[in-house]
């Protein structure tokens, strides 16, 4: 298991589609210095950061982590590992726990991307915040298509969902729309570790707005509300 260089992959998605490290900033909200940063490895994005970024360059996780889904795998071999047609071999059911994907981000949040298949019903997460992690350093309310179900494992976590607040403990549960307003932050003294599955995002995308393409230098919205770290993941 081992740690992805993010950095570089923005960095070549956003020379890709000829924008300009100003233009990203303008788009994002943020400084050209911190997008900057972010690409050369010099610091790690927050998770409304990263998820900001993806949406704005149309790129997916899988992409970011490096890993080839099913259906480039068969087109770049004769025979396709995995065959969703009726009668054919079953996708491989185990991930092993050195082989997930991992994404580190700022003050402590990682995301370990569980085992899935492209194309199916749900996204899941091993999620860790560290103690005085957030989803959002600046303490934004974040929205993405999707409804979240999530299981803590240990530790506590915060979850601020519109004007209300509700701590988390190890065996605790939640569901949520994840259109709503929402920020998860670790107030305690240990690492608050859980499951997520988010289910029904590919749907809902469909029917929402593309990120806008090319150097335009628009603003697609701030990092609390209209990035979208999931959307991304369908590698728009």
């Amino acid at each position: 298991m081992k740690a992805q260089n993010i950095g570089a992959r923005l960095r070549e998605a956003r020379l890709e589609r000829g924008m300009s490290l100003r233009s990203v900033a303008q788009a994002l909200g943020v400084s050209a210095s911190l997008i900057s940063q972010v690409e050369t490895g010099k610091t790690q994005p927050s998770v409304s950061t990263l998820w900001a970024l993806v949406t704005h360059l149309g790129i997916s996780i899988d992409d970011l982590l490096g890993v080839t889904p099913p259906a480039a795998a068969a087109s770049a071999n004769a025979a396709p590992e995995f065959d969703l047609t009726p009668g054919s071999p079953a996708i491989h059911p185990v991930q092993r726990f050195e082989d997930n994907p991992v994404l580190e981000m700022e003050n402590g949040v990682r995301w370990e991307r569980l085992a899935m298949h492209d194309g199916g019903p749900a996204d899941a997460l091993l999620v860790t915040y560290e103690p005085g992690a957030s989803s959002s350093i600046e303490g934004r309310l974040m929205r993405h298509a999707g409804i979240e179900y999530a299981y803590l494992i240990e530790g506590e976590l915060t979850l601020q969902l519109d004007f209300d607040s509700h701590v988390l403990r190890a065996g605790d549960s939640l569901h949520l729309d994840s259109v709503r307003p929402h920020l998860f932050s670790n107030h305690g003294t240990t690492a608050a570790r859980g499951v997520w599955f988010v289910v029904g995002r590919r749907q809902q995308n469909r029917a929402m707005p593309a990120a806008p393409a090319g150097d335009q230098g628009e603003r697609v919205g701030t990092l609390g509300s209209a990035v979208d770290v999931l959307r991304a993941m369908d590698n728009l």
